[in-house]
């Protein structure tokens, strides 16, 4: 009779040893598929921050009449602006929390005006690696319109055929002209 009351306690240190290898084997065959799956989120998550930050910028230029210099930047957006007449203009912050928001990367999104012969601006993230360029989760990931990135900003492009065979074989999430 005490031998059965001493089964019933609870189990053994083999029982628990048991059920944790099982775990231990279930997560090395399921965590790469999670992780696999959190990291080709990053570039939609990207994608979908530009966005929002594009219509926040279209928001700002209908107040304040005309788009960020590429000095200015996106920290306009949460910056008051120290000239005057645009001060008097400007309804922000725009975003809340008066933050820039980082891309999944936790890299600064990169903004530059179009030169004087075009319309709209560059935003962008440069992916994973930080670098122009790359492929996969390094490729670059936002809008070009009018500006080539690599080009300083005074440099920009007159022929949209140029911009075309430049992001060929770029990434998916990468358009020219908003598109």
């Amino acid at each position: 009779m005490n031998l059965l009351r001493r089964k019933q306690q609870g189990f053994t240190i083999l029982e628990i040893t048991v059920v944790l290898a099982l775990i231990a084997v279930i997560m090395g065959f399921v965590g790469p598929k999670v992780m696999e799956r959190l990291d080709s989120s990053k570039p939609k998550t990207a994608a979908i921050q530009i966005k929002m930050l594009r219509g926040t910028i279209d928001a700002m230029r209908l107040d304040i009449g005309r788009y960020p210099t590429t000095q200015e930047g996106l920290a306009l957006l949460v910056t008051k602006p120290s000239e005057p007449t645009l001060a008097a203009k400007w309804r922000g912050p725009y975003l809340e929390g008066d933050l820039l928001p980082l891309d999944p990367w936790d890299k600064a999104y990169q903004y530059a005006l179009g030169g004087a012969n075009t319309q709209g601006f560059a935003l962008y993230s440069l992916g994973k690696d930080g670098k122009l360029g790359g492929e996969g989760d390094d490729a670059d990931i936002g809008v070009l319109i009018g500006v080539l990135i690599g080009v300083p900003p005074h440099q920009t492009m007159n022929q949209p055929q140029s911009s075309t065979q430049f992001l060929a074989g770029r990434s998916p999430y990468l358009s020219v002209n908003g598109k």
